[in-house]
């Protein structure tokens, strides 16, 4: 089954930008890995496990103005977010200079006005509130909440894409929720019970 087919059978909908977005960024990823070893999605069908992975949110998470991905990497999930909601500000932070050349180039060349890409380790950013603030496979969620402490408020919501360890993570007095699919648990907090 394609991308395309997966997505819209969970009731996401995407506009066509997105899936365009999509195979420009997928076309450019696959040369820059080659040469970079940019993310461990090497072939086609990993690539768009990862995009799934990435966008599936969206079916759950409310419209936001501003997120911040912390240590995006290659673009996941922050990229593929930021193609997902065109009308959502999207800050990427990636420290390493590859990465974020990377991230920088896919901003140029799709002409993304909604990308704003931060080559900087996210405790060297200068403290700055967002509504929604993501990460993926960067650390655990103790370390996770430190992080992003400085970017959030009450209002935020915080959303962690985590393994099965996230029942070994996450505090049982502290609100939340964790969405299921066969692959992933999404860890969802409100940053105002931290």
């Amino acid at each position: 089954m394609d991308l395309k087919t997966t997505i819209q059978n969970d009731n996401l909908t995407l506009g066509d930008d997105f899936y365009k977005n999509v195979q420009k960024y997928k076309e450019h990823l696959f040369k820059w890995n080659k040469i970079h070893n940019l993310t461990g999605a090497k072939d086609q069908k990993t690539m768009d496990e990862f995009i799934y992975d990435a966008v599936f949110p969206v079916s759950f998470l409310p419209k936001v103005a501003s997120l911040m991905d912390i240590g995006t990497g290659a673009g996941f999930p922050g990229m593929i977010l930021a193609f997902a909601l065109p009308d959502t500000q999207v800050t990427l932070v990636e420290p390493l200079t590859k990465r974020a050349s990377f991230l920088q180039f896919i901003k140029a060349d799709l002409k993304l006005e909604n990308v704003t890409v931060v080559k900087k380790r996210v405790e060297d950013m200068e403290p700055q509130i967002f509504n929604l603030i993501t990460s993926r496979a960067v650390t655990d969620t103790k370390m996770l909440l430190k992080l992003s402490k400085n970017f959030r408020d009450a209002n935020s919501q915080l959303l962690f894409y985590k393994g099965e360890k996230v029942f070994d993570e996450i505090d049982p007095e502290i609100k939340h929720q964790i969405i299921q699919t066969k692959n992933r648990h999404y860890l969802l907090l409100q940053g105002g019970v931290l």
